[in-house]
């Protein structure tokens, strides 16, 4: 039975981990209705299964990925080199923010209320911005976003580590319009950067919780990143052809529906 909870758990995530409704969030939500304990390894697992879906988008962006490693390309001044350069400024703030808060955060902030308000005022968050930014976009390639604007969206993405609920995508999008980038380069810029901040993130907890996991728990987080792997990799290009053609509201619309249910459910 806790496999079946976990596995659904791990359809949700790969499902909502690229949209801007925060998948950490929504898995806080199923794990509450799931009845799950707040464990160690739920914990645990909640973080490291959105591996999972970042693998998605190695395999998906693997030409550009392994494009950037080349020899000729990774040398200092080289675009391969201010890639992950730019990258790795950007996951300064939330490896910081990270690192001082996350005891604070597990206890006080890993609720469905938290999630509730998170996701109403991000929400708020992306309809703002979409309707002032959107359409005065300056940045059409990840390739020429600046070292300042890359940390500056670093900055945005520890909303999504202070307030779960937030959503990391979301974050990351929104800081990308403020910044110019257009819907497109936003998104990709944020698939980019989740594939150090997960698996740092998930390196961090792995060491903080190794000695209370057992085997049977590792080949649960072993399923689990499958499962969120399959799923990512379907939802990854369906939603980037989403972006090409529809606005963003319609998420904020869907995170108001959602948060203020919540709001009701869990308070009434």
């Amino acid at each position: 039975m806790e496999l079946i909870k976990l596995i659904i758990i791990s359809i949700v995530e790969g499902l909502s981990e690229f949209l801007p409704i925060s998948s950490t969030g929504h898995m806080i939500i199923i794990s509450d209705l799931l009845q799950l304990e707040s464990t160690h390894f739920l914990k645990l697992f909640l973080i490291v299964i959105q591996v999972g879906a970042i693998m998605a988008v190695v395999v998906l962006y693997r030409k550009r990925l392994l494009n950037t490693v080349r020899l000729e390309n990774i040398k200092p001044g080289q675009v391969g080199f201010n890639f992950w350069l730019k990258i790795f400024i950007a996951i300064i703030p939330a490896g910081i923010i990270g690192v001082l808060f996350d005891d604070i955060i597990e206890e006080h902030f890993m609720n469905s209320i938290t999630v509730a308000c998170a996701l109403v005022i991000g929400g708020i968050f992306m309809i703002i911005t979409e309707n002032k930014f959107r359409n005065h976009a300056q940045v059409n390639d990840v390739d020429d976003i600046t070292f300042k604007q890359a940390f500056i969206v670093g900055i945005f993405q520890c909303l999504a580590i202070l307030f779960p609920g937030f959503s990391r995508s979301a974050a990351s999008i929104i800081g990308g319009w403020i910044m110019g980038f257009s819907t497109v380069v936003a998104a990709e810029f944020s698939f980019f950067l989740a594939i150090p901040t997960m698996l740092l993130g998930s390196a961090y907890k792995l060491l903080k919780y190794q000695e209370t996991i057992t085997s049977l728990q590792y080949f649960y987080i072993f399923i689990g990143l499958l499962v969120a792997f399959v799923i990512a990799y379907i939802v990854i290009e369906k939603f980037m052809n989403f972006l090409q053609k529809k606005p963003m509201r319609i998420f904020a619309l869907y995170r108001f529906v959602v948060g203020f249910f919540l709001l009701i459910m869990f308070l009434c």
